[in-house]
């Protein structure tokens, strides 16, 4: 089948999305087996973007809700979603060089919708399903998977209390390269599935598949093999923050954190919900952290971090309005210099991020948080 240039070209931009969500999202399946030892860092994402691919094949119903559900396929163009896709992958890029887990599915969403707004108004948006299914799930799922993570933390050292610490370790680190597996192929799952939907919603677009077509099998390899290539190349700032900054995760934590988030992620991924992982696996490892003892969590990283999630959004969504603006008046020639100013701001935040880089030699050189005295004295 023959595909215009522009289609071609957001095609590229979409794979060029799920890659930065892979490497961007590798906190959410590794941070706490890289943070215990559990697993050496660089075997660690090698097992993480693997099973990623295969979680790419598990489920459409996420890419169905994207191409289908968010906003109204016949009021828009491939230009349109190129330019949402821009303000998504530059927002991934900034808040990674930040080192704050924010959500890229919201970016991605954010992206989209302002783009939406900008060259159809408001009547191609369903607010109904960006409430249903993407802000709802986002206040309830960090939520859901702490209380989850805090119970299962506790339950964890309760029954493991009169037992050798040094074999509860051992074990509940084996425990822990399953459940990052687990929680690896979960996102696979989840967020391979967003960028399937933006792929498919253009082909929509293109007049090339029905308007209720699913992803096309070449889609989802693409978009597998994508979101693969890049949480092999490991987020390590944002790794480290998840593993170091939030609290002095231990083996039984990491365990309960992750199986958590891969039990939320996988049930919301079948019924179709656009769940944010990262909102799943930060809410799962604050929970982990106030299950074993609550003055050991850092809340000022959770303020920063609620405060990246809250913004996420419409950022986004403004750059993919003004990104959407440029090319709807500027045509070609529009297109061309978002694409070229989109390149020159991501090659510019590469550059600040080799000021302090942080690499797999040493994403657990961050000290550990110290326990309060009042915490040990309980």
């Amino acid at each position: 089948m023959n595909y215009s240039v522009i289609v071609v070209v957001v095609v590229i931009t979409a794979l060029a999305f799920d890659f930065t969500n892979g490497f961007h999202d590798t906190a959410n399946a590794m941070a706490t087996s890289i943070a215990t030892r559990a697993l050496p860092p660089k075997i660690a994402v090698l097992i993480s973007g693997v099973l990623n691919v295969v979680g790419a094949f598990l489920s459409v119903e996420v890419a169905k809700t994207i191409s289908n559900g968010l906003v109204d396929e016949a009021r828009i163009t491939p230009v349109v979603i190129f330019a949402g896709l821009v303000g998504a992958i530059l927002w991934n890029l900034i808040t990674w060089l930040l080192s704050l887990p924010s959500s890229s599915s919201h970016a991605l969403f954010g992206g989209l919708i302002g783009a939406t707004w900008a060259a159809a108004g408001t009547g191609a948006i369903n607010f109904g399903a960006l409430f249903s299914k993407v802000i709802l799930p986002a206040i309830a799922s960090p939520l859901v998977a702490g209380i989850i993570a805090l119970i299962a933390t506790y339950l964890a050292y309760r029954i493991t209390a009169r037992v050798d610490q040094s074999t509860t370790s051992g074990g509940f680190r084996v425990g822990q390269i399953v459940s990052a597996s687990l929680v690896s192929l979960a996102h696979g799952t989840s967020d391979a599935q967003k960028t399937m939907g933006v792929i498919t919603l253009t082909l929509i677009t293109a007049g090339a598949l029905p308007s209720s077509a699913g992803p096309p099998l070449w889609v989802i390899l693409a978009c597998g093999l994508a979101i693969g290539l890049g949480t092999y190349f490991g987020g390590w700032r944002i790794i480290q923050t998840l593993g170091k900054r939030v609290s002095d995760i231990q083996s039984p934590q990491g365990f309960a954190a992750e199986v958590s988030s891969a039990a939320v992620i996988l049930t919301s991924s079948h019924m179709g919900f656009a769940l944010s992982t990262t909102h799943v696996a930060t809410g799962s490892i604050f929970g982990a952290g106030a299950g074993r003892r609550l003055a050991s969590v850092q809340w000022g990283v959770a303020g920063q971090m609620a405060i990246a999630w809250i913004v996420t959004l419409p950022a986004a969504a403004v750059v993919g309005a003004v990104a959407a603006w440029a090319v709807s008046d500027g045509g070609t020639l529009g297109t061309v210099v978002v694409a070229v100013v989109g390149v020159g701001v991501a090659a510019g935040i590469y550059v600040a991020s080799r000021r302090r880089p942080v690499n797999a030699d040493n994403v657990n050189d961050v000290p550990s948080v110290p326990e309060p005295v009042a915490a040990r004295a309980a």
